[in-house]
């Protein structure tokens, strides 16, 4: 019973999305010098799945708070990843990012938001409709899960695209696990 509810609820989601947002983040992908990836709680994992197929696509990719995560520089690309588009630390690596001549994209479940008003693209992931209480599904679980599926997607799209084989994208996956 709850996984088709799951299923049923994240498919009306996606269905509800534009679906011109793979190809256009695609774009912004291959047009950033690199790319950083930020969200928090349980939207950063979204975003560390994210990034994790990213680099197996040959993308520059780190994520935002990790110790090794170079300065953003004009150029780069920001993805947020955030629900409400309200944040406040993302707020914050919104701001910097823009001051420093960075491309911001959010990844929202609204269409206007503080980070959305500064990003210059937002992608937003099905309709605000949506995202009202589901049972069995609580804090964010519709948002999170559709946007996983979404930006997996996208994945699928870049390795279609341009034509990826799995072989190379194994090679780029870590080895010291």
């Amino acid at each position: 019973m709850h996984q088709k509810l799951i299923i049923e609820k994240i498919s009306g989601v996606l269905e509800a999305t534009d679906d011109t947002y793979d190809a256009k983040l695609t774009q912004m992908l291959d047009n950033a010098k690199r790319i950083f990836i930020a969200g928090a709680g349980r939207s950063k994992l979204v975003g560390n799945f994210f990034a994790m197929r990213l680099v197996h696509g040959g993308y520059d990719v780190s994520v935002v708070g990790e110790i090794v995560t170079p300065s953003i520089k004009s150029g780069d690309l920001l993805i947020i990843i955030s629900g409400s588009g309200e944040t406040e630390q993302l707020i914050a690596f919104t701001k910097s990012a823009k001051k420093i001549g960075a491309n911001i994209v959010l990844i929202s479940a609204k269409s206007s938001s503080t980070i959305g008003d500064l990003a210059d693209a937002v992608f937003q992931v099905g309709n605000p409709e949506q995202y009202g209480k589901v049972l069995g599904m609580p804090m964010g679980t519709v948002f999170e899960l559709s946007t996983l599926l979404f930006l997996e997607a996208t994945i699928s799209h870049i390795i279609h695209e341009k034509g990826i084989p799995e072989e190379v994208m194994r090679e780029r996956h870590a080895n010291l696990e």
